[in-house]
């Protein structure tokens, strides 16, 4: 699914991963991965495992559901969908990655990921942490919200890519 770049012309190829759980992939995800892609040469999606949070969707359906929304995407840089279930940034450093994309919603999240950017630098002072804000459409969206909404009978299709509201309508039916 990747595609080959050429090299940056600084000669400096710069791969980063936009970590989560993605569980489901929502429009604020397909946000952030269209605008990260315009700074990097490769973006690395990681899907985690963290069987902690109890996701909706499995390990493999959440990366096929990543796959198939960024197959759909016209992006400039290639993008590869890739599990992972070991500390961030051992992840990041065996993809030989020098940077972290998250995105941020509102000023919680913020505390959240700053605490969480200073603790994975002590761990590898080598790789950067960009945040990029959720576009103003996108800010309230969260995978949480989408599978209580849904859970509840709800309509979530206007968070989510057609294709993912589809299997979630699917995931509930058979509930």
């Amino acid at each position: 699914m990747a595609k080959k770049a050429a090299a940056p012309k600084s000669g400096r190829y710069r791969v980063a991963v936009y970590p989560g759980t993605f569980d489901p992939i929502t429009n604020g995800h397909i946000d952030i991965i269209s605008r990260a892609v315009k700074v990097v040469d490769k973006l690395v999606i990681g899907v985690a495992v963290n069987a902690g949070k109890g996701p909706l969707f499995t390990l493999k359906q959440r990366v096929d559901m990543c796959a198939r929304e960024v197959a759909k995407l016209s992006l400039p840089v290639p993008v590869e969908i890739i599990p992972f279930e070991t500390l961030l940034m051992d992840f990041v450093k065996s993809l030989g990655a020098t940077m972290i994309v998250r995105g941020l919603r509102a000023i919680s999240d913020f505390e959240y990921e700053f605490q969480m950017a200073g603790m994975n630098a002590r761990l590898n002072s080598q790789v950067e942490t960009m945040f990029l804000m959720a576009s103003e459409r996108n800010q309230f969206i969260s995978s949480r919200f989408v599978k209580e909404i849904a859970l509840l009978g709800g309509d979530v299709s206007s968070f989510i890519p057609a294709g993912v509201d589809k299997a979630i309508r699917a995931r509930f039916k058979k509930n």
